[in-house]
């Protein structure tokens, strides 16, 4: 519910839990008020202390710079007197870099605004603020927007940007969300990591300063994610406020807060500015900025991340495959990697059919004459020696086994050796004269160029059109360097952006999964045209605990691409029990990534059963809440110094009905007692039917959340317990 104060020129924005306020001041100044725990509508402009000094500037004119530097601005810009960071920025043919808003009018209405060229939440049941703020000067307008859906503790923000003056501007700054809080008690919950080893939380206290994530290489990045929270040094998982932040783009970002010189904190996130540039020419040149996600929770860290789960799942993801159940796939990457032929490929798909798998994946090595990394990307024509006859032969063995096809594709990039370079070098991102810097032996096509688009398009088409396609595996294997200009790098993601938007448009029924390297653009942005993505090229099983976790902080579980794979794992050496290895794959979309041909008799065995049990739960994991009952990033063991020795989560159904729990014992010890696990979300006055080490049982749901389970001393790292409960 949106609800406008006009006597005190006061907006007030409500979730089912949370209030969010904002005022118009003194000169048309738009200044934030409130975010917290919801209250009822009411005057709350006191907190702004605009009776206290600095006065505002129409009684105190003469220290205007003083208010201008405190003042809790909604979008802050500078050049005026504020020396925090900006939210808005621009540059005018003169060089001058001032910018002033001030307010102008508002509207509220049901619905909200649609992008036509970015990512954005959609859907009924929301209502929309639309503030209309202006330079006159310069004849700019700034309009920001504020959504909210029914029945969610978040706040869709986004501005819209347009040019009604008669000098070009150039925009040199643009974030998404800007917040100013009266409160400097705040820890910072955020992610970083590595290719292999994306997405490894860290929890900071806020110090003076700014403390700041961000990407500069074209992509979201393995090394951050475009999100963080701030939370109370009180704040658990289940308990305490949590204050979210998540940007839906999928290019570099800025994420940052700021603790200033008066204990305030301002928190924001949009397109990173250090690389960013876009001309508003004259004649109604406009901008639309990324749509960011604000979550309130009072009900802790797990609060906040079952809000972004819902929202991403119901009004971000928009494919057939939104909730529909996904096919349990093969894909023979690390069976085979490049050195594979029909027969091989048969095999495998022979063996995985007989199993029970449903979707055999094609990756990397199909095409051109690519026997390793080093070419043929770029020309996307079956490689005749290892695939005679093209993809047709082994689409007919596959489906004629009563399975689906998926294939690989590579679309953005191009290899110095490929015919599409030696025809068009100038396809590569690049700037002449200057040696162009190869990553895994490759450049990156210039995506905002049209007609590398439709290159790249008519290739794609005529392998869709050839073949039973299902599914595409969606891959991006390197970050961008060389780009010659600071308004390419956005103008790429809209370029990746568009392309996407055309596979989407003309083939909506394919399930598409977005990969980078692993999880190197792991973000909301690339939800809206693939309901997976491809959660980290480490399948093993320990390291995913972590990853997964620091995932579903602000993703949701049925988004992260998660599979078996063999052992000795092949990113860390380590061996894990099989059924553990599946266990921890259906936090995910589940799925293996092995030659099953090679398996032994018992893990072959055991495969038919898992996939049985992945489908009894796949609903839940897509459409279920999310309880972490452990994190594998702390100390929970007898000493402190210990690392997490278990961890464990739930889904729960939306009726509390069905709920199915798993345990991994990361590290066993000896002279171990049972665990007592205390469970979430279930109905207290239900009961709950459960089966444990060959007993049933009945317990209440408050039994089980008060007093809990024991789960026995497994004999072994990382051995685990997958549990259903079903309520009377």
């Amino acid at each position: 519910m949106i609800t406008y104060l006009a006597s005190v020129r006061q907006f007030q924005i409500d979730t089912p839990h949370s209030t969010y306020a904002l005022a118009v001041v003194d000169e048309g100044y738009l200044c934030h008020v409130y975010w917290g725990k919801r209250l009822a509508p009411q005057d709350m402009t006191a907190l702004l202390r605009l009776s206290e000094g600095p006065f505002v500037p129409s009684k105190n004119n003469r220290e205007r710079a003083s208010f201008m530097d405190c003042a809790p601005f909604e979008y802050p810009v500078s050049g005026t007197g504020d020396y925090r960071e900006a939210a808005f920025g621009v540059e005018t043919p003169d060089g001058a870099r001032i910018c002033d808003l001030r307010y102008v009018s508002h509207r509220i209405y049901n619905g909200k605004y649609k992008s036509a060229v970015l990512p954005h939440t959609w859907g009924n049941g929301c209502e929309t603020l639309e503030i209309t703020t202006e330079d006159k000067l310069l004849g700019l307008t700034v309009i920001l927007r504020y959504t909210v859906f029914e029945g969610l503790d978040a706040i869709i923000r986004s501005a819209y940007l347009e040019n009604n003056g008669s000098r070009d501007i150039t925009v040199t700054r643009a974030l998404s969300a800007s917040v100013d809080m009266d409160d400097s008690r705040f820890e910072m919950l955020s992610l970083y990591g590595s290719w292999a080893r994306e997405r490894q939380a860290e929890r900071l206290p806020l110090r003076h300063g700014k403390q700041r994530l961000d990407s500069l290489r074209g992509e979201s990045s393995h090394q951050y994610s475009p999100f963080f929270a701030l939370v109370r040094p009180e704040t658990t998982e289940e308990s305490g406020e949590a204050y979210g932040f998540s940007l839906i783009y999928s290019g570099n970002f800025l994420a940052q807060a700021e603790l200033t010189q008066f204990c305030q904190t301002r928190a924001q996130i949009g397109i990173q500015p250090e690389d960013f540039a876009w001309l508003l020419q004259t004649e109604g040149c406009s901008f639309d900025v990324p749509e960011a996600v604000l979550v309130y929770s009072e009900d802790g860290i797990g609060g906040m991340s079952r809000t972004y789960h819902r929202l991403y799942s119901e009004h971000l993801i928009r494919s057939k495959w939104q909730y529909q159940e996904r096919p349990v796939l093969i894909n023979n990457w690390e069976a085979t990697y490049f050195d594979f032929n029909l027969d091989k490929l048969k095999t495998i798909a022979d063996e995985a059919a007989k199993l029970g798998i449903e979707l055999f994946v094609l990756d990397d090595g199909w095409f051109g004459r690519r026997d390793s990394d080093n070419c043929s990307l770029g020309d996307w024509t079956p490689d005749e020696r290892k695939l005679p006859g093209g993809l047709k032969p082994l689409t007919d063995h596959i489906t004629g086994k009563g399975m689906k096809f998926g294939l690989w594709f590579e679309p953005e990039m191009i290899s110095p050796d490929s015919d599409l370079f030696r025809a068009h070098p100038d396809y590569a991102i690049g700037i002449e004269g200057r040696p162009r810097t190869e990553s895994r032996a490759q450049y990156v096509l210039n995506m905002a160029r049209s007609d590398v688009r439709r290159a790249v398009w008519a290739q794609m088409k005529k392998i869709l059109d050839s073949a039973p396609i299902s599914y595409i595996k969606w891959d991006m294997n390197r970050q961008l360097t060389e780009v010659p200009s600071r308004t390419l790098w956005h103008s790429y993601v809209l370029g990746v952006y568009a392309l996407m938007e055309q596979l989407v448009t003309e083939y909506p029924d394919i399930l598409i999964e977005n990969c980078s390297g692993g999880g190197a653009r792991f973000d909301p942005g690339m939800l809206y045209y693939s309901p997976q993505i491809w959660g980290s090229d480490d399948t093993d099983a320990k390291e995913r605990l972590r990853i997964q976790y620091g995932a579903s902080l602000f993703m949701p579980p049925s988004a992260i691409g998660s599979h078996v794979s063999v052992c000795p794992n092949h990113a860390t050496g380590r061996n894990t029990p099989f059924d553990t290895r599946a266990n921890v794959a259906m936090f995910g979309t589940f799925g293996y990534e092995l030659n099953v041909a090679q398996l032994s008799d018992e893990e072959k065995a055991q495969i038919p059963a898992q996939i049985a049990r992945w489908h009894s739960i796949s609903r839940l994991v897509r459409e279920g809440a999310l309880y972490r009952l452990g994190d594998p990033f702390r100390p929970s063991g007898y000493a402190a110094q210990m690392q997490a020795d278990y961890d464990g989560w739930m889904f729960v159904s939306q009726d509390s009905m069905q709920a199915v729990f798993t345990y991994v014992q990361i590290t066993a010890e000896a002279n171990m007692k049972s665990r007592r696990i205390t469970l979430r979300g279930l109905k207290p006055e239900r009961v709950y039917h459960f089966s444990l080490g060959g007993e049933e049982y009945a317990r209440t749901g408050a039994y089980l959340m008060q007093c809990g389970i024991l789960i026995p001393n497994l004999w072994g790292d990382m051995k685990s317990v997958q549990i259903m409960f079903n309520a009377e």
